[in-house]
């Protein structure tokens, strides 16, 4: 029962995070490759807050979102003018330099080594979440809450302007809309979801280290979004669920563990490939990537 349970929470994680990407790169074009650097710096403020602080979670849950949402502005604000590869390879550099002070900042982060011992979350108080059975309660209310929200973000008339600058920025901007402004809310709203998740699996797994958020992560994580589909709710969702489900899938296939990474990172490579070649739009997806 644990194990299914843990399967849950790691889908639920994956869920927000993939929604998260979803906002940028599926509803404004803007393709990052920085979400894992925001679900680090999400875990490493939550992991602070919970270790120091005997703070309720929504208190911690929001400081983390919002700390998170500003550390999203140093690229936003330098990077949202720059257009396609160049755009690209910002928010590549900058999960790069959030992936090195995290390995290198020992006095901080400890480096290489980890922080252990994360304490659970504490909903009200002194009330911990001690059992596997409340934080997947806690992680799947979470996930259905990002859901509903990006839902109705994706039908408002903020998510009607980000289609619009999807299909042509320059007649936004002739209508008056400062489509810089909703390009670096987007990347707002994406990061303090993404710091939410990190707080999450933070407490959950009780330990983290930098090698969970590198640039495989982030790779991990947009081709969950390609997979099932961009521009909706439905195609993230179904996203999350095959890369979360097939790592298992393979554990009962007796595959030897030397070669069963390497095999799953084959078999998302050729789900990819196979993917944009027969729906370029994903399993379940509003739109393809315009480039």
């Amino acid at each position: 029962m644990d194990y299914i349970l843990h399967i849950i929470i790691m889908f639920a994680i994956y869920i927000m995070l993939v929604l998260s990407a979803n906002l940028p790169i599926g509803m404004a074009n803007l393709l990052t490759m920085c979400q894992a650097a925001f679900y680090g710096i999400g875990a490493y403020i939550g992991t602070f807050f919970l270790m120091q602080y005997n703070l309720p979670f929504l208190i911690i849950a929001a400081i983390v979102m919002i700390v998170t949402g500003a550390f999203s502005l140093i690229i936003s604000l330098a990077s949202v003018k720059l257009k396609d590869d160049y755009f690209i390879l910002a928010t590549l550099g900058f999960q790069m330099i959030v992936y090195t002070i995290l390995y290198n900042w020992t006095d901080v982060t400890n480096g290489p080594y980890g922080i252990p011992g994360i304490p659970s979350i504490k909903l009200f108080g002194t009330l911990s979440l001690d059992a596997i059975w409340e934080y997947a309660v806690l992680s799947v209310v979470l996930a259905v809450a990002v859901a509903l929200l990006f839902k109705k973000i994706k039908y408002s008339p903020f998510g009607r302007v980000l289609k619009a600058i999807r299909y042509d920025e320059s007649s936004v901007n002739a209508l008056g809309r400062n489509t810089v402004k909703f390009k670096v809310l987007t990347f707002f709203l994406s990061a303090a979801f993404s710091g939410l998740a990190g707080l999450v699996y933070a407490s959950y797994v009780s330990y983290i280290d930098p090698t969970s958020f590198t640039l495989d992560e982030s790779i991990f994580i947009i081709t969950a979004l390609f997979l099932g589909g961009i521009g909706n709710i439905k195609g993230p969702i179904i996203g999350a669920l095959f890369v979360v489900l097939l790592p298992e899938l393979l554990r009962f296939v007796g595959m030897p563990d030397a070669i069963a990474a390497n095999m799953r990172q084959i078999i998302y490579g050729l789900a990819l490939i196979a993917v944009m070649f027969t729906r370029p739009q994903g399993f379940w997806g509003e739109n393809s990537y315009r480039v």
